[in-house]
C-alpha cells in the first residue's frame, strides 16, 4: 500500500493539514480534506453568502481530486458541514448546480455545526474518492 499526500497548486497551502490523500493498492482510495471558500491566496471567498461559498468550496474539491487522478464522479462520500443558522436549501442548491444529475450518486452527509475553521466560513465540504 502506498500514501501520497498531494497539496496541489491552485489551492491554499497551510502546514496543518493536506488537500487531499490518495492510498493505492489494488484500488486508489483518495481522502480529501475539509474545502472551504477559500482562494489560492487564502482568502475567503463569498463572505456572507453560503452559495457561493459552497461554489468555491467544490471548485477547490475538484482541484485536489484532479490533483489526484480523480474527478467528482469518482466521489463515494461527501460530508457537508452547514453553520448552524445557514440556509441547507440554498447550500445544497449550489451544490447540486455544480454536481448535476449524475447517476449512481455517492453517500451524503449534511451536517450542521455550532462553528468552523474561521468565522466567516458557512461550508465545510470533505470527499472521499475511489479509482
Amino acid at each position: 500500500m502506498k500514501v501520497e499526500h498531494l497539496n496541489p497548486e491552485g489551492l491554499h497551502k497551510n502546514p496543518a493539514f493536506t488537500q487531499a490523500i490518495v492510498v493505492s493498492g489494488n484500488s486508489t482510495t483518495i481522502y480529501v480534506g475539509g474545502q472551504n471558500a477559500v482562494d489560492k491566496s487564502g482568502n475567503i471567498v463569498g463572505k456572507n453568502d453560503i452559495a457561493l461559498q459552497t461554489e468555491k468550496a467544490l471548485e477547490n474539491l475538484q482541484t485536489a481530486l484532479i490533483a489526484a487522478g480523480a474527478t467528482l464522479q469518482n466521489v463515494v462520500k461527501w460530508n457537508v458541514y452547514i453553520l448552524a443558522g445557514q440556509s441547507a436549501q440554498l447550500g445544497f442548491g449550489a451544490f447540486q448546480k455544480v454536481w448535476g444529475r449524475q447517476p449512481n450518486p455517492p453517500v451524503i452527509t449534511g451536517i450542521f455545526v455550532a462553528a468552523l475553521g474561521h468565522p466567516d466560513f458557512l461550508v465545510e465540504i470533505d470527499a472521499v474518492a475511489v479509482v
